[in-house]
């Protein structure tokens, strides 16, 4: 730990130089075309909320189909129907999500997806506020906005993202791993929350062309992942009357 913080301050001119040659050059790629609101499926109804930043929002693919989104609706439309909505904006931090809640209708969702942290990490939000603003997020998804189960998406490995040169990918890195260490501590003490992990090494090969997002492959594992945690959920399905 204090290695690492004397890495950082003795690298700190050069990481703030990286960082705004970075910013200055990256690839701008848009949100994906495609309705945020919607029905996919028949059966027992499952009420679904995405919510979060750019990745959420699925951007580094074409189309919703192709995001988180559109994949987690369509496979768990094979087991119900499912009423979708993606609450999500490029750039977005833990405190603007939060500032969304008070729009969204109470006592509305069954499950719940989160994926937040990385705009937290680059635009340096203390860690001590980001670990209280989770915290109050959590809760009041669960409190208010009725959800039985949040899955809650681990910060990506940011030390393996294309588009950062070094060492400011091994800076990124290491506060990301940071921040999710304290994230899994907010999950575990939250029985209705359930963490994702993404299992898969992050590469130019699967990553968008920006080298920052996630490309097809990262989603559709990503997307896997939740809808694996939402399905092995008994309580849930029995509770909404799904079929597993």
């Amino acid at each position: 730990m204090i290695a690492n913080v004397l890495s950082h301050t003795l690298l700190l001119p050069v990481l703030l130089l990286q960082a705004a040659y970075v910013r200055r050059h990256v690839l701008h790629l848009p949100e994906p075309e495609g309705a945020r609101s919607g029905v996919m499926g028949d059966g027992p109804v499952l009420r679904l909320l995405i919510i979060g930043d750019s990745s959420a929002a699925g951007v580094g693919v074409r189309t919703q189909n192709e995001a988180l989104l559109g994949l987690v609706s369509q496979r768990l439309a094979g087991v119900a129907r499912v009423e979708f909505d993606l609450v999500a904006r490029t750039g977005a931090k833990t405190a603007e999500a939060l500032g969304w809640l008070g729009d969204l209708p109470r006592d509305r969702y069954d499950v719940v997806v989160t994926s937040l942290g990385v705009n937290d990490v680059t635009k340096a939000t203390p860690l001590f506020r980001w670990r209280a603003l989770q915290g109050q997020l959590l809760d009041r998804l669960r409190a208010e906005h009725g959800a039985r189960r949040i899955i809650v998406s681990r910060l990506p490995p940011m030390g393996q993202f294309p588009l950062l040169p070094q060492p400011l990918r091994w800076a990124m890195g290491c506060r990301a791993r940071l921040f999710d260490r304290h994230l899994l501590r907010l999950v575990a003490r939250r029985p209705a929350c359930t963490p994702v992990t993404l299992t898969m090494g992050l590469n130019a090969t699967n990553m968008s062309a920006d080298g920052f997002h996630p490309g097809p492959a990262v989603y559709a594992a990503w997307a896997d992942a939740i809808c694996a945690a939402v399905l092995a959920d008994t309580p849930l399905l029995d509770q909404i009357g799904v079929s597993a």
